[in-house]
């Protein structure tokens, strides 16, 4: 992952709100006191379960609806206020493009040409994201996931210095995620600053250099992956050899700061101390003779560590009131 702690920020947020409806109790507070800060040449991820906040949030980074209340910037200028010269060097790619259905994919690039400065040629956009011997095909052709490239294709025209992505492999393959998340990393490594939101929590491991967790409209954890892991326990699996029978809550090594849970003869072990607590295990498995069958040891994964963090949030974060729903 990319050290940007020097870098200067590509995009800063403060104190950011957004309301739908209404002043008071009538209305529904969407984001609720965003503080963001994402530096240049950074894969930022914003993560956070349906109705967190991440859509409504974007689209205020992105200068598409103005904020209720608090400041953004993009490479130093208000995205809202000031749309005509930040446009120009932002890319995005909204969770939905929206095309004609009735063009094709290369008069789809070109019209959105047009409206671009500097633009790179469509077929080189269009090959970027494996398109190009789809140019011809009628955007109501395309399958969905053909459709989410299309999307990442029109985004990429300008060659931005801060990229959008909303979503950006919903709805594709294995082997064409793959690809898309292959052109994300040669384009952070070409200095463009990337902010993506995803439910992929394995997109967000493999890309980011650092990441939000969002809960009703606020920022509940933060930091690298290996930041926001820490202090989740890892977990050590195994069974017990037929001699030795269903656990029973004896015999194992002392194991300090661990849980033991027992399924029959299959053990699980969650501890704070991984290298420590399976040193202490295989070597009393040593000792004793004990082969300890189908052993599988490893460190928390960012998908336990959003979910704990998520349910802890909720048990602390009391619920607003309502009118439609946060995106």
């Amino acid at each position: 992952m990319n050290d940007t702690s020097h870098r200067e920020p590509a995009v800063e947020a403060a104190g950011l709100h957004r309301r739908y409806g209404p002043a008071g109790a009538a209305g529904f507070d969407a984001v609720r006191g965003l503080d963001l800060t994402v530096h240049r040449g950074e894969l930022f991820a914003l993560l956070g379960t349906n109705g967190a906040g991440k859509t409504s949030s974007m689209e205020l980074i992105e200068g598409l609806a103005a904020p209720t209340a608090g400041t953004v910037r993009v490479l130093g200028r208000d995205p809202y206020r000031e749309r005509t010269a930040v446009r120009q060097r932002i890319g995005i790619m909204l969770q939905e493009g929206g095309f004609p259905g009735d063009l094709t994919v290369a008069e789809t690039g070109r019209t959105w040409t047009g409206l671009t400065s500097g633009a790179r040629p469509v077929d080189e956009a269009l090959e970027l994201v494996g398109l190009l011997d789809r140019r011809r095909v009628r955007v109501k052709q395309l399958s969905g996931g053909e459709r989410r490239r299309l999307d990442l294709a029109i985004a990429l025209l300008g060659r931005p210095e801060v990229l959008f992505l909303d979503e950006p492999t919903t709805g594709l393959d294995p082997e064409a995620r793959a690809a898309v998340w292959r052109l994300v990393r040669e384009l952070r490594e070409q200095g463009t600053t990337v902010l993506l939101t995803t439910h992929y929590l394995e997109e967000a491991e493999e890309l980011a250099d650092r990441l939000a967790i969002m809960h009703r409209g606020r920022v509940v954890a933060g930091g690298t992956v290996a930041e926001v892991i820490a202090g989740h326990p890892s977990r050590i699996t195994f069974e017990l050899p037929e001699r030795c029978g269903a656990y029973d809550g004896l015999g194992l090594p002392a194991m300090p700061g661990a849980e033991v849970a027992a399924d029959g003869r299959r053990i699980t072990v969650r501890t704070p101390t991984l290298q420590a607590t399976l040193t202490g295990l295989l070597g009393w498995a040593a000792h004793h003779g004990v082969a300890l069958g189908g052993l599988d040891a490893r460190s928390a994964s960012l998908e336990e560590a959003f979910l704990a963090i998520a349910a802890d949030a909720a048990e602390t974060t009391p619920a607003p009131s309502l009118i439609g729903n946060a995106r």
